[in-house]
């Protein structure tokens, strides 16, 4: 079968499965198999795939159908300038995650040389970014998934910062190693109730400890809260990713915990996404 009708084919399944994107999301997961950009698919339509690529391609397009997220079934997503490896252990990069990056840059210029902590690290995303960056930053990386530490661990070699950063498998309330001067954070944050109405691929798919925020959504916050108190200098920065409508509960625990709030940054769809402060 030539590359125009293996499309052709994969496109319809995931149409009649209600894939909303099932013309990109054929042509990334072909492109992926035969390992040719995207515009090679547009200018060979006859070239003709051999048994083992279309054996994969439709493996690939039957996980599609069932709801697993591109990112996962190539392993790889991209986020902010830089790609990264990413499996079902970790929660997958979101383009509104992004902003933190941005504050971080405002913030602290080229020849700054700072000590920054990401308090659930995950794919390493933030963390790796900020590394990329900012020659001068030395970075810790905690998180109780030891699957997504490794997950880290190979991010930060693929990017070659691997020399400016460590990585320890702890759970926030046990880690007490050092002081920085710039605490991030992207914390579970979604109601436990809310859980089962996520979107299918998230619900089904994505790691449930990087998205259950407890009873109300504020339980693993307020921890890295509380964390973030003690291991931050004074004037340090805090930014933390939050739910979009938890501002004014997060505002006033970081008040109580000696934290002085900047701004609220808002993200792609206008939602409050992440706020940052000052500890005093």
């Amino acid at each position: 079968m030539n590359i125009y009708n293996t499309l052709y084919q994969g496109k319809n399944i995931l149409k009649m499965n209600k894939i909303l994107s099932p013309n990109l999301d054929s042509e990334i997961l072909l492109s992926e198999i035969i390992n040719k950009e995207k515009k090679y698919l547009i200018l060979n339509p006859k070239k003709v795939l051999d048994r083992k690529q279309l054996e994969n391609y439709n493996n690939l397009i039957n996980r599609r159908k069932n709801g697993e997220p591109i990112a996962y079934l190539i392993n790889k997503k991209e986020f902010w300038k830089y790609e990264f490896y990413v499996n079902n252990d970790v929660l997958i990069p979101r383009p509104d995650t992004e902003h933190i990056i941005d504050q971080v840059l405002k913030i602290y210029p080229k020849k700054h040389k700072i000590r920054v902590l990401d308090i659930g690290v995950g794919s390493g995303c933030i963390l790796l970014s900020l590394l990329k960056e900012r020659k001068n930053f030395y970075g810790i990386g905690i998180d109780i998934s030891k699957k997504s530490i490794n997950v880290s661990k190979f991010n930060a070699k693929k990017l070659n910062v691997a020399h400016r950063v460590k990585f320890y498998n702890s759970d926030v309330d046990n880690f007490m190693i050092g002081k920085y001067d710039l605490i991030v954070s992207n914390p579970p944050y979604i109601e436990l109730l809310n859980l089962k109405y996520l979107e299918r691929e998230v619900a089904s798919f994505e790691p449930k400890l990087a998205l259950n925020g407890g009873f109300d959504g504020f339980s693993k916050i307020k921890k890295v809260i509380k964390k973030a108190k003690i291991l931050i200098k004074k004037n340090g920065k805090f930014i933390l990713e939050i739910g979009f409508n938890q501002k004014n509960i997060v505002k006033e625990l970081l008040k109580n915990e000696g934290f002085y709030v900047n701004k609220i940054q808002k993200d792609y769809g206008n939602n409050d996404r992440c706020i940052i402060s000052t500890k005093i």
